[in-house]
């Protein structure tokens, strides 16, 4: 529920889904997510105020997002990794392929990121997982694959390696929170030892399912924005205010008039800004 402009990040990853053919949502939850359940609640009054503001903004209204889907909930009752939230939701799943989209990844292009995926995986008939490239200062962050590219923007996997150090990994190609997984990983997922936090990641059951089945990457071209992290909270934030006519030329000012007073700034620093009008 981390806002992002005026509307809760969770509202964007719906909305992709939805763009994406998506119909039927189910969203893990945990302990004190319960604003979750109520932002989706016509009837809940005491958020109805956030829910105008969601409507009003660029993109689906929150009307359209609940009129176009069914969204679901299952709890997870203790915090054990992205691995066991996909597990939990095996009963759901049936023996179909599905999509999985994490609530702290933003994802925007012209074709959703989820979309591309789901045709992907009708072309190769087999689990694709999104990519881009990273700076090697971020590659400790991220599930990292390593392949052979064997299309435009298309690899064909050859390892998977959850957060790897940058010696231990020849790629910089980093998953980005977008799958589209067969049903094989939910026995993956339970012999999955979990790490040394007690969690069960999905990487590494990914990695498993390796072993059994081709695995594609498909290399996002669009923006991202990992809200996980202050910094890719900042940058959705003046990115996707930057598109907003209500508030683009104001913002834009603030900006102008920030780099041309360095004092207002901070301790003097040399800064390039590169927004987008």
């Amino acid at each position: 529920m981390l806002p992002i402009v005026d509307k809760p990040a969770l509202h964007y990853v719906v909305e992709e889904a939805t763009r994406s053919g998506l119909r039927d949502i189910l969203i893990i939850t945990g302990p004190g997510k319960r604003a979750i359940e109520d932002y989706f609640d016509r009837s809940v009054e005491p958020i109805r105020e956030l829910q105008v503001a969601a409507s009003e903004a660029n993109g689906s209204s929150l009307e359209e997002l609940l009129e176009r889907t069914n969204i679901y909930y299952k709890r997870q009752q203790a915090r054990r990794g992205l691995g066991h939230a996909v597990l939990i939701a095996e009963d759901y799943v049936g023996s179909e392929a599905f999509s999985v989209l994490l609530g702290d990844d933003l994802t925007f292009h012209e074709v959703p990121c989820q979309k591309a995926l789901i045709e992907v995986h009708k072309a190769v008939h087999a689990s694709v997982v999104a990519v881009q490239e990273v700076p090697p200062e971020r590659i400790g962050r991220y599930g990292m694959v390593e392949g052979e590219e064997v299309g435009a923007g298309l690899v064909r996997i050859e390892r998977i390696v959850e957060k790897p150090r940058p010696h231990e990994i020849t790629s910089n190609l980093a998953t980005i929170g977008r799958y589209v997984l067969s049903p094989a990983v939910f026995d993956c997922l339970r012999e999955t030892r979990p790490d040394d936090r007690g969690e069960i990641q999905l990487t590494d059951a990914i990695g498993a399912l390796l072993k059994k089945e081709e695995i594609y990457a498909h290399m996002f071209p669009g923006r991202r924005h990992d809200i996980g992290y202050k910094f890719g909270w900042l940058a959705a934030n003046l990115e996707l205010a930057l598109e907003r006519p209500d508030l683009s030329e104001d913002l834009l000012a603030l900006l102008e008039s920030l780099m041309q007073n360095p004092r207002r700034r901070g301790p003097a620093q040399k800064t390039t800004l590169k927004v987008r009008p």
